[in-house]
């Protein structure tokens, strides 16, 4: 790229939008023949499946690979190697790789507070995107992101992958169909065995790790080892606790399940139990959902430690999945990817399956048809599961409950909880902003 389109890209990250499909380097829209070149962007943690799963493909090459830490880069370019046909291109800067008109799309495993500008920032290069759950750090980012899918006419896939799950989508269709009777009521439940994080000393930034990048959008603060790889999940300035780290995925279950998007009403309540240590965020929280017109109600509960296995998983650690309530009887969503059903006071087995399911193919099938409905986990799907963390988060912090206006997305009466959705206590730091004009 010309360095003039070098300026002109760091100047839009700061609110001033150029179009940039034309930047694609998608060449053939549609061709089934066409390999798609991807770069991920965050590549410790869960990017680690992004490249095996992009790399996996016969459509799909991983050209690029970007990450804050240059260890890490190290690290898979030797750990990873299979997955890479060809050279691969390495970057530290985001928007270095936005500008290789030889990527077609990017997959986003970034923390939190980067997903909604990344995603922005890759529809304005023409990119096509998938990006991790959640897809935004606050309700206001997500809805730009979805507004920017559909003004670049992106494809832009949500990381919500039990949406590409056939039991998944076997068990939404049963609901519908009135299986287990007028379904009033879903349940997620989030039990994670989460140890204390303890107290990590302020340090020097490590050797090859660009901070203040990782920081990007959020305030800034001295390195700590709690504010890094990992940890940084139970920090606000970057992470949503464990209802936006694993939660998501339930709620989206739940969500999809009741045939809902987001509510009238939300209330929560929990806190951080049993450590002193560096986490912000909730351990344990218990959040309510009321859509008094559909006459419907979802619950989410994240539980840390010693807890009953509500799912009879049989499992002493982690319990993950969903109960859908109905009046003939219950489903039971185990995990991302099975359900049992149940019918009557007896609770007589009936129904039930299990199957994977794979996102990113979907993703990349969308890619090449330009077909965004054919996507499993389109963003606006995401974008509303997202914000029922988000509208959690907000009522445990300001310890009220919450009247929503699902259509303008926002509180009819609580400006601080506004505040905390739209992130405006935070202010973004330059040149990380949600661009004002998308």
């Amino acid at each position: 790229m010309e360095q003039n389109n070098r300026r002109t890209f760091l100047k839009s990250t700061t609110g001033t939008v150029i179009g940039f499909g034309v930047l694609s380097g998608l060449k053939a829209l549609g061709d089934a023949n066409q390999v798609v070149r991807v770069g991920v962007a965050g590549i410790r943690g869960r990017g680690r499946s992004h490249i095996e799963a992009f790399g996996g493909m016969k459509d799909a090459a991983v050209v690029a690979l970007c990450d804050v830490d240059e260890s890490v880069i190290k690290q898979r370019l030797e750990s990873h190697a299979k997955y890479l046909k060809q050279p691969v291109k390495t970057y530290t800067d985001y928007r270095e790789m936005l500008e290789d008109p030889n990527i077609d799309a990017v997959s986003i495993a970034t923390p939190n507070h980067w997903h909604s500008i990344m995603g922005i920032w890759a529809c304005q290069a023409g990119k096509d995107a998938y990006v991790e759950k959640p897809c935004s750090h606050n309700l206001y980012e997500g809805r730009k992101l979805v507004e920017a899918a559909r003004k670049y006419d992106r494809i832009v896939q949500h990381g919500t992958q039990a949406r590409s799950s056939s039991a998944f989508k076997e068990a939404m269709q049963m609901l519908r169909d009135g299986t287990i009777g007028e379904v009033y009521y879903a349940k997620g439940l989030c039990y994670k065995w989460r140890d204390t994080i303890g107290h990590a000393p302020e340090e020097p930034v490590p050797d090859g790790v660009h901070y203040d990048y990782w920081m990007g959008p959020a305030p800034k603060r001295p390195f700590t080892r709690n504010r890094f790889h990992y940890n940084w999940h139970w920090q606000w300035d970057y992470g949503s606790g464990d209802i936006g780290n694993q939660g998501v995925h339930e709620m989206d279950i739940a969500r999809c399940g009741l045939g809902v998007g987001l509510p009238k009403l939300a209330q929560a309540a929990g806190g951080h139990f049993m450590f002193d240590d560096d986490q912000e965020t909730p351990n344990t929280l218990v959040a309510t959902f009321k859509y008094p017109d559909e006459n419907k109600m979802l619950v989410f509960e994240v539980r840390h430690w010693i807890t009953n296995d509500e799912l009879q998983l049989g499992s002493k650690e982690n319990v993950i999945g969903n109960v859908f309530l109905g009046s003939k009887g219950i489903m039971i969503s185990s995990g991302y990817f099975g359900y049992k059903v149940f019918f009557g006071k007896e609770r007589t087995p009936g129904p039930a399956n299990r199957s994977n399911g794979d996102t990113f193919t979907n993703f990349i099938q969308c890619v090449k048809s330009r077909k965004r409905e054919d996507l499993d986990a389109e963003i606006l799907e995401g974008h509303l599961s997202a914000g029922l963390c988000h509208l959690a988060n907000a009522a445990y912090r300001v310890e009220s409950t919450l009247h929503f206006d699902p259509e303008k997305e926002r509180c009819l009466d609580n400006r601080k909880a506004n505040d905390i959705l739209q992130d405006k206590d935070r202010r973004y730091r330059s040149p990380y902003a949600i661009p004002k004009k998308i």
